[in-house]
Order: C-alpha cells, then structure tokens, then sequence
C-alpha cells in the first residue's frame, strides 16, 4: 500500500478537503509544529489502494533575505544591494519548524499531492514543499511519477473530487515569477529605504524618521494619494454663477429647469442673461423626446470590484475584506476570491449556484423566478486565464456566517444574481424649453422593467419628479427666474474604494497594488510565468533600470532636501537643552521625534539614544571617560531605568562593548555608574545577563537585568543600598549593604544595617522579589559570549555565577523570586 502525502495552504483549508476525500472517515492528530494538523485516511489513488495522510502548511515556507553581513546598515553601501549581495531563502517563520515538520511527515511517503492555492504564490509554495519533502520520500522506481498538483477554485465536493481525478503538475514557470518579484522587492526596497533613511535620519527635529520605507509597490502608489493632496492644496476656487428658472405646469406644482449653458465666469454676462430671461413671461415647449434606456446588470465579481465595495458600501478595508473571503472561501461558501477574470467559461454551473439560494428569505423569491422563466448568460467580461469569478457555492444563514462574514457573503451572493438577471429599463423624458432666447431642459426617468436592481435595490433608478403631459408649442408660465452664485470647489482626498478603482485602471493587481512603472515590470514578470521570458535576463534587466534610478536619486537628493526643508524644521532649531556636549561643554538639545537623540549645534554632532522610554538629565554627572553629561533613560515607575553617556552609547570605548550599550553594560573598571561597581550576580533567567542595580530607584530598590527583561525588587523604604566589594562565599555573587530607617526597619533586633548576599543571606530571603520589566527594549537583547564580570573585588569571579550545589533554602529562596 502507498502512502501519500497531500499538503494544503493552511490548517482549515486541509481539513476541509480531508473532510471531503475521506467522506468525514479519518482520524486527525496535532502535527510537531503545535500549528498545523494531520488528518489520515486510506481510499483509492490511481487505481491503487494508499493510506493517505492530508496537512498543510502555513502560508509560505521559506522567505529571501540578504546573507549575514549584507543586513548590516552600517558595513554595506546600499548600491551593492542590486547586484553584489548574494541572498538566502530562510524559513518563514521559525518557530514554526515548517521544514522540520514536512520532513517528518514526508518520511516513508512515495507520492506527494500538492493543494496549495491554485494562483502564482500557491505555485510558489508547491515547490518550497517539494524542496523540503522530496530528498525525504521513497524513491521512485526509473520513470514512476511521484509530484501531483490539484487544481480547483472552491471547497466544495464537486469541486474537490473532481480536481482529485484530474492531478496534474505544478508550474515551475509560475513559481519562478514569484521568485523574481520577491528578489525584486527585496533589492530595491532595501537600497531605497537604507539610502533615505539614513540621509534624512539625522536632518530633521520634527520628522519621525526612525525608518523612511520605499516599498517597490506601495510607495509609486502613494503617488496617488500625493497627487491628489497637491491638487487640493493648490486649487483656487472660482466664482461662477447659473440661470435658475422654475416653471408652473399646474397651480400647485413647480418645475425646476437646467440651463443648457450651464454656468458662466463673468458676472456681468450672467446678469445680462437673467435680463433678457425675465422680460419673458412664459416658458415655451421646443421638443418632447422619449426613449428607451437600458442599465446593464453588472460583470461577474473579481478581487478587485469586491475589495473596492466592500470599502465603499460595506467600512471594510481591503485588508479585513480579503481575510473574510478567505475565511468563507477556506469554509466553502464562496470559491476562490482572488482572480482577476469577470467571465463565467462556458460550462460553468451558474444553475446549479442559483438553486442552492432558492430557500434563503432574503432573495428566495427573485430567485426562484429566475429558475422558473430561465436566467440570462452573463455578460461577457475579460478572461485572465486564473479562476472564475467570485461566486457563492453553498447556501448560508446571518446566524451560521454573523457579522462582516454574512455582509461580505451577503454582497457576493447578490451580485451573482444579479449577473444572472435582466438588464434595467427605463423610459427616460427629455423636455426642452425656451425662455426669450435662452434653452432650458428637465429630464425625467420612468422604470419599466426594474430588472438587476430587484436584488440590487442601492442601483435603482432614483425617483424623479414626474413630468407634465406635453407637446410641442405647450405654453408654462414662469414661477421663478433668478441667479445662483456658486464656487468651483476641490476634488476630494481618494477613498480606498476610488483608490482601487485608479489601480484597477492601471492594469494593477489588487494583491500587488502597483501603479504605471510596476505595471510594466509585473508585465515582465507575467511573460516568465507563461514561460516565454528567461527568469534570469528579467532579473537582470530590471535591477538594472531601477539601480539606474537609483543612482539618479542619489545624485538628486539635494532636491528633495530642498523640499524636506519646506514641512520639517533642521535639527538645530528644534529640541530642548538637556545636557553638556563632552567636546565643547555647550548644552545639546534633546529631540523627541522619532528616533529620539541628542544634537550638539557647535559641534554639528547627533547622537543616537535608546528609543520608547524618557530621557532625563542624571543628577549633573559626568563620564569619566569623555566628559560628557550622563542621562537617565526610563521605561516607566515599573519598568528598567538605567544611565548612559551619549558619547560611550554610540561610540563603545571598550573592545568588548558595543554599540547601544549604556553604563550598566560598560567595563570601566573604577566608574561609579558602570557594571563593574554596580553589577551583583548572575540573572537567574537569561544566559548572559548581569543584575545591576538602579542607583535612582530608591526607596522603592530595584536591581534589574542588562540583557533581559528581569527586574528584582527589593529592600523597600531602604535609607541606602549600595554593592559592596566584598563576594558571597557559595555563589560568588557581590554582597550588599543595606542601611533602613530606624523607623521602618525590618531586620530584626531593632537593627539598621546589614550586608549579605540576595541569594544566600536568610535576612534578605523575604526582602527581595522578582519580576518581568513592563515592557522590553529593544537594546535588552541577549549578548553573545562570555559575561563579562563587573571587575573589581578581590577572588571575584565573571558575572558572579551561581553555585549548583546551593543549599535547599537558597533554592526555596529563588522558587519565591517568581511572582
């Protein structure tokens, strides 16, 4: 018996199918990875008997990225990145162990049927499984085929089964264009966003420019959006004025008429025009004209009209829209929702997904008319060649789907019959008239056969006032004639919904999002993935263009300098003084705006801080090192605090120091602020972390971890406490003075001070509680290495090591840190 491995986009997604395969017959467990199920069943493949074992994975397995050295901002000229980088892919998602996991599965299996979504990244995915399971299967015997894709674009039995008898191969030529793409992103986004965030990092006070982005989709289409605001802003309203006239076809009816000119500019025209109107005193009827009007159902749903109602009509993002259709795609209750075709093929059920509405309350009677007098061929709309359009495949209920699933679902079912129904007709009345020598008209519109719009009641036909009865020559006398003053106004800022439309209009896909010159390169990206361009020379090609506008960029920048300068202020003219520059003893200025620093306008110097907490002046102190003011850095009452010397934090002075390093991490042997005088033992979490203690912290005392986000308190109401020189005898752990008030003491015997070890001492045992920071920053990283000691104190040893063999009341001891 053969066991075959079959392998689906996500967790739900297999299940369902699994479910469908099996007829609800299999056992299911949890795979290694926690994440993603194995459901197992046996059943018939290819004429065969097989045990056949059904999971997923999670979206893409394996992600690009650049090889260690070039993901250093710092090392590595931006330019290189189009070329002279090498990349690697590397698993998506780590903690997943997605490799590790389909290589388990994959063991002992002798053939492999892909599931994963039937578009270019499901293509993509087919072969970063096939790269993970394949060394891992059996081999086959000579020309034995063992690599089968399904394809199918809804969850539904018919669907199902019968891309399981129609196996076919997956498509290299498509998973390549995908490949291209993501090398594309990569290389561009990467050297555009390095380049400008570092050039702008340090100019200006009131920019956040912690991460200037470039993203080769989404900023050309911020390009939109920039357009726009230039045009609002730039726009000056003009005064312009219109004829207004109303007739009175019965005495107690007025009719209210358009001017065929519209609207003049000039004031004295359009006064002179309501002269020779008012001279008249009846309006005469110059023609009657009537005709038959047709509004067209709408095309079959694709991705794009979706995403743009459900922004418009339904407040749902794309986003949110998209995770919702996936969501009822992955259920069964639509097919697959991103395609970009607005044409049903030929021998597509539209019956079939009509009768499964015939009982909902909402549309049961439209549909079952439908049914009864035959349903219209949709119209024909553009054949991408991926899936067919957005359609609902089963019958649902508001209390099965709730909320934004039923309103989506809601929409989509709708829209399907209404593409299955007859057009609106209308009978539209166009009256001219004349008043003096001036034309007038009034259009009204008349439904005769309501059509789409029945189950699309939001694109009726609007009610207009009725028209009168008349002919030609019919006489009205005039109610009212006057003058309208009115103003050109702006055009709004872009809606998300107006926003798709321009994509759409710009031959963009809505999952990429691209305006005219990702166009063209999506273009290239398509001819590789219907195998008539070589994956290699588009590569090639294309880096080359945008390394090109690259260069012109860079060489251009002092333009867009000249721009940044209009919105945002120079570093010198914003902040606040804080504390003395080290180099000219000059206050430097604190700027809050993301990233937070200090800027020295004498010495043109900027200087990084650690980010997402406060920065305040330490107590006047001084580095002993540069000379430069220390300054305190807090993530709040309950989180870590600890001083730092702007020269030291960006410049290490210490070979074994880094960079973003503050004093509880420094070296300096004699410094009063540094690790070395104020480091007390090893963390009792983290590998590498030292426990220093925060000096500022009193009376509620804390030490906390320079690595990790572990945070001691201890001694509260304590008049001092200061690290003594002196070690613990059993784990080496530096001992530490501790004086009470008298009046809040709790030693025992009335005494004051005392000095022994956190750990070891059984006075402090019930004075000392751990506890996570509030929050972690990102400097608290683990460090690499050895620990380093705080280096002073006579025997001591690094990092002040706990010893394994404590006794059981320093254990009970420790077990307590933990709250």
């Amino acid at each position: 018996m053969k066991t075959i491995l079959m392998v689906a986009e996500k967790p739900s997604l297999a299940q369902s199918i699994a479910k469908i395969l099996s007829r609800g017959n299999m056992s299911s467990r949890k795979g290694l990875n926690g994440a993603c199920s194995v459901h197992e069943y046996t059943g018939s493949f290819i004429g065969q008997s097989a045990h056949f074992k059904m999971t997923s994975v999670c979206g893409h397995v394996m992600t690009l990225d650049f090889i260690g050295k070039y993901n250093s901002w710092d090392k590595v000229d931006p330019a290189e990145l189009f070329s002279k980088a090498p990349t690697e892919k590397k698993e998506a998602n780590p903690k997943l162990t997605m490799v590790k996991f389909l290589q388990v599965e994959g063991r002992g299996c002798d053939c492999i049927v892909l599931w994963l979504d039937c578009d270019k990244e499901g293509e993509n995915i087919c072969f970063e499984v096939l790269d993970a399971v394949l060394p891992v299967m059996n081999k086959p015997r000579s020309t034995e085929r063992t690599i089968y894709r399904a394809k199918f674009s809804s969850i539904t039995d018919t669907d199902i089964c019968n891309a399981m008898n129609h196996l076919g191969e997956p498509n290299r030529n498509e998973a390549l264009s995908v490949d291209a793409r993501q090398e594309l992103d990569l290389r561009i986004g990467c050297a555009f966003t390095r380049f400008q965030t570092k050039y702008f990092q340090g100019k200006y006070g009131n920019l956040d420019s912690s991460l200037i982005s470039f993203g080769p989709c989404q900023t050309p289409t911020l390009g939109f959006c920039v357009e726009r605001h230039d045009k609002i802003q730039s726009f000056k309203p003009e005064t312009y004025w219109v004829l207004q006239a109303k007739v009175n076809p019965e005495k107690e009816s007025s009719l209210t008429l358009d001017w065929d000119r519209v609207r003049v500019f000039d004031r004295e025209i359009a006064q002179m025009f309501l002269n020779i109107t008012k001279i008249a005193k009846e309006a005469k009827v110059e023609s009657v004209s009537k005709k038959e009007k047709v509004k067209q159902r709408p095309l079959a749903l694709n991705t794009v009209e979706m995403l743009r109602v459900a922004s418009a009509a339904l407040g749902m993002g794309p986003q949110h829209a998209m995770q919702i259709a996936e969501r009822l795609y992955t259920q069964g209750y639509i097919s697959y929702p991103r395609t970009e075709t607005t044409h049903y093929p030929e021998n597509f059920d539209l019956k079939g997904c009509l009768r499964q509405q015939a009982n909902n309350p909402y549309w049961a009677e439209t549909v079952k008319a439908l049914l009864s007098e035959g349903i219209n061929r949709p119209r024909k709309g553009h054949d991408a060649g991926d899936h067919p359009p957005i359609t609902p495949m089963r019958a649902a209920t508001e209390a099965e789907l709730g909320g934004d699933g039923w309103r989506l679902y809601e929409y989509i079912t709708r829209h399907f019959i209404a593409t299955v129904s007859a057009d609106c007709k209308y009978l539209q009345t166009t009256i001219s008239f004349s008043i003096g020598p001036e034309r007038f008209t009034c259009i009204g519109k008349v439904v005769t056969s309501p059509g789409f719009t029945e189950i699309m009641p939001w694109h009726s036909i609007p009610l207009e006032e009725s028209l009168p009865h008349c002919e030609k020559g019919d006489l009205f006398p005039i109610g009212e004639i006057k003058l309208l003053e009115k103003q050109t106004s702006p055009p709004d800022y872009l809606t998300e919904a107006e926003l798709i439309t321009l994509m759409e209009k710009h031959g963009i896909d809505a999952e990429l999002v691209l305006p005219t010159i990702r166009s063209a390169v999506e273009k290239q990206l398509n001819l590789i993935a219907l195998g008539k361009a070589n994956y290699h020379q588009v590569l090639e090609h294309t880096l080359d263009i945008f390394k090109r506008k690259f260069h012109y960029f860079v060489d251009s920048i002092a333009g867009m300098d000249e721009l940044m300068e209009v919105s945002f202020s120079p570093l010198a003219a914003t902040g606040k003084p804080l504390s003395r520059c080290g180099k000219c003893h000059r206050f430097m200025k604190y700027i809050q705006a993301k990233p937070s620093r200090l800027h020295c306008s004498h010495c043109d110097d900027t200087y990084s801080l650690p980010q997402n907490g406060t920065i305040k002046l330490y107590k006047e102190l001084r580095c002993p090192l540069d000379d430069f003011e220390l300054v305190l850095w807090s993530s709040g009452s309950r989180g870590k605090s600890y001083p730092l010397c702007p020269y030291c934090y960006n410049h290490p002075p210490f070979r074994d120091m880094k960079k973003g390093m503050g004093c509880n991490e420094c070296t300096h042997p004699t410094c009063q602020h540094s690790l070395s005088m104020l480091g007390i033992g090893q963390c009792v979490e983290c590998e590498n972390g030292v426990l220093v203690l925060d000096s500022t912290s009193g009376p509620k005392w804390k030490m906390a971890c320079n690595k990790c986000n572990v945070i001691v308190h201890f001694f509260e109401n304590a008049h001092k406490v200061r690290v003594s020189p002196e070690t613990c005898d059993l784990c080496d752990a530096a001992l530490v003075d501790v004086d009470f008030n008298k009046a809040k003491s709790p030693l025992p015997g009335d005494e004051t001070q005392h000095s022994g070890c956190i750990f070891c001492d059984p006075v402090f045992q019930d004075l000392v509680e751990l506890k996570h920071a509030a929050m972690r920053h990102p400097m608290h990283r683990g460090g690499q290495g050895k620990r380093q000691g705080r280096g002073r104190g006579k025997g001591r040893r690094p990092g002040g090591r706990l010893n394994p063999k404590k006794p059981k009341d320093k254990m009970a001891a420790l077990a307590a840190y933990f709250v």
